[in-house]
């Protein structure tokens, strides 16, 4: 019987054993859960972090698109606002240079005229006038015209020029 009682005893610390270990287990099954739980909770935390961030980029790079769509606007208005300038200013200098050149014969001919006049007797004109109204000594003499009339031709001439250079 000592063996009976030692049999039972011994499965009588089996059953306490296999209970010790059965809420050992069921801990260790409850912290695990817990484990995966936090780890699931964790890792959808990571993956919302992780979606803002990368929502947050994509409104960035939509506003910096929008900003160097606007810069781009921006140079092409001023490059063709330049381009215009650049071609009335080339206008303006070629148009300097031709009425220098304009000038220039102006002068010219009014120093041919100031020594012209200057040399010629004005009783020796009287009397050629007189003998021959068609003498080529006057058909060189300049004829005297109001300022006004000088003014409008010369001005009819430059805005000609002007329209012509455009």
């Amino acid at each position: 019987m000592a063996l009976s009682s030692g049999g039972s005893s011994g499965s009588s610390s089996l059953l306490s054993n296999s209970g010790f270990s059965e809420d050992l287990l069921a801990v260790m099954d409850q912290k695990k859960r817990k484990r995966m739980l936090s780890n699931r909770e964790s890792a959808k935390r990571s993956r919302m972090r992780k979606h803002k961030h990368l929502n947050d980029l994509m409104a960035e790079i939509s506003q910096l698109k929008e900003k160097n769509s606007q810069i781009r606007t921006s140079l092409n208005l001023y490059t063709k606002n330049y381009l215009v300038l650049e071609t009335q200013n080339s206008v303006l200098r070629t148009q300097v240079v031709e009425l220098t050149s304009w000038l220039s014969s102006l002068n010219g001919i009014l120093q041919c005229m100031n020594l012209n006049c200057s040399s010629v007797n004005p009783q020796m004109m009287a009397s050629e006038l007189l003998i021959n109204p068609w003498s080529p000594f006057l058909m060189n003499q300049p004829t005297m015209a109001s300022p006004d009339m000088l003014n409008s031709v010369l001005q009819d001439d430059f805005f000609s020029f002007l329209n012509e250079g455009i």
